[in-house]
């Protein structure tokens, strides 16, 4: 993955985004016979590398918490934070899309881990620090680090429900460290990961808490 300019600014997103809603979701079919298992070894390698540079650790996930309210026709999200400019309606991609190419062209909902809709959740969702230009992963968690206690995270599903989310924690985690990933007791919450700069050896977490849930049509005056 290429590194940031010299003067460590991020470039404005660029236009023209090319990813688009989650019912675009191709899924690339392939032998692993004969003169194709080669290429899906080399698949394999650079989606690892894709993994290191996001900060993703896949281990077991305590099993999310019960629905408060019948869930959405489908688990399609967006994710928008008001003080990061590049972070508006930044598309959430799960199952079934594949880990890179959630990861080249939004955020990903980490496979097992919770959705805004449940009483008891982590929302788990990953994303590039630097990205891949033209598309909506790119630098899209560059200012993560600044996000400060008491700011916004929305989540708004299928069926434009918004969730508002407050920031309560920012912290810095060993690349092994799992217990991030589990829901707090009792707690709604959504957890942003992406790595640290400049060597990717760490992980960036921040975490916010559900203060309000907002059904459709949402009146931005009420986001607060």
């Amino acid at each position: 993955m290429s590194s940031p300019s010299q003067d460590s600014r991020a470039p404005s997103r660029a236009p023209g985004r090319e990813a688009t809603r989650h019912r675009d979701r191709g899924r690339t079919r392939s032998s692993s016979r004969g003169p194709h298992y080669g290429r899906l070894l080399l698949v394999a390698a650079g989606l690892a590398l894709v993994m290191v540079s996001v900060g993703l650790v896949f281990a077991d996930v305590r099993e999310a918490g019960k629905a408060v309210s019948a869930a959405p026709r489908d688990e399609d999200m967006t994710l928008t934070v008001p003080s990061m400019k590049r972070v508006t309606e930044i598309p959430v991609y799960g199952d079934p899309v594949a880990e890179e190419t959630a990861l080249r062209n939004g955020t990903l909902h980490v496979k097992d881990t919770g959705f805004p809709w449940q009483e008891e959740a982590n929302v788990y969702i990953a994303g590039h620090r630097l990205g891949y230009p033209r598309t909506d992963s790119f630098f899209v968690f560059w200012d993560l680090n600044k996000l400060k206690r008491g700011q916004r995270v929305l989540l708004t599903d299928s069926e434009e429900t918004r969730y508002v989310y407050r920031v309560f924690d920012r912290r810095v985690v060993g690349p092994n460290e799992v217990s991030v990933k589990r829901p707090i007791e009792g707690k709604n919450i959504v957890s942003l990961q992406t790595c640290t700069l400049p060597n990717y050896s760490d992980r960036l977490i921040v975490q916010a808490e559900l203060v309000k849930t907002l059904k459709a049509p949402v009146d931005q005056a009420n986001i607060g």
